[in-house]
C-alpha cells in the first residue's frame, strides 16, 4: 500500500496510499505527543502511590553470568562485510545501513528487503532475487549483479558506478521496471553488455 510501491499511472490507488500514509503519520505524531506529556507512561493509580518497589532477591553471580551468556544477541551485527551468504533468505528483512561490502550473496533471496543506504560495494549478487527490494541510496559500486532479478526494485539515489549488470532482469520487453531516479551508472556494464557513459 506504500505510495512508492503503487504504479504511477493508477491515480486512485496513489491517492488512497497517500491518505493511508498520512493517517499513519498523524497517529504516530499523536502517540509521540501523548508520550511526551506523560499520558502513556503509566496508569493514574500507579502515579499516586509512593510506596517503593520491593527489592528483588540477588542471585549468585555464577548463575547470573551463565544465564546471560546463553542468550542470543538482540540484533545481528551490522557488519556483514565479506560474509559468505550464498543462497541466504533475507526476504522482507530490514538490512538498512548495514555494511555488506564484498559480501557473497550469490542466489540470495532479497525480495521485498528494506536496504536503505546499505553498503554493497564489490558485493557479488549474481543470480540474487532483488524483486521489489528497496535499495534507496545504496552503495553498489563495483557490485556484481549478473543475472540478478531487479524487477520492481527501487534504486533511487543508489550508486551503481562500475557495477556489472550483464543479464540482469530489469524489465519486460521495452518496458523498464526498475526505479532509477538519481541513480549513478558511471561506467556500469548494462544488462545488454554495453558500458554506460
Amino acid at each position: 500500500w506504500h505510495p512508492d510501491r503503487i504504479p504511477g499511472d493508477n491515480r486512485r490507488l496513489q491517492e488512497k496510499a497517500q491518505e493511508k500514509l498520512k493517517s499513519i503519520n498523524e497517529a504516530r505524531d499523536r502517540l509521540r505527543a501523548a508520550h511526551r506529556e506523560g499520558r502513556i507512561s503509566r496508569p493514574q493509580a500507579a502515579r499516586r502511590s509512593h510506596s517503593p518497589a520491593p527489592p528483588k532477591p540477588q542471585r549468585p553471580s555464577s548463575q547470573a553470568s551463565s544465564r546471560t551468556s546463553s542468550r542470543p544477541p538482540r540484533r545481528p551485527s551490522r557488519d556483514l562485510s565479506h560474509a559468505d551468504l550464498r543462497g541466504a533468505n533475507f526476504r522482507e528483512k530490514d538490512l538498512s545501513g548495514r555494511n555488506m561490502e564484498g559480501a557473497i550473496l550469490v542466489d540470495a533471496n532479497l525480495s521485498d528487503a528494506f536496504m536503505h543506504r546499505v553498503n554493497l560495494t564489490g558485493a557479488d549478487l549474481s543470480g540474487a532475487n532483488l524483486f521489489r527490494a528497496n535499495l534507496l541510496e545504496a552503495d553498489l559500486k563495483y557490485a556484481i549483479l549478473r543475472d540478478a532479478n531487479l524487477i520492481g526494485a527501487d534504486l533511487s539515489g543508489a550508486d551503481l558506478s562500475h557495477a556489472d549488470l550483464r543479464g540482469a532482469k530489469v524489465g519486460s520487453g521495452n518496458r523498464l521496471l526498475v526505479k532509477l531516479t538519481g541513480t549513478k551508472l558511471t561506467d556500469a556494464i548494462l544488462p545488454d553488455g554495453s558500458v554506460y557513459q
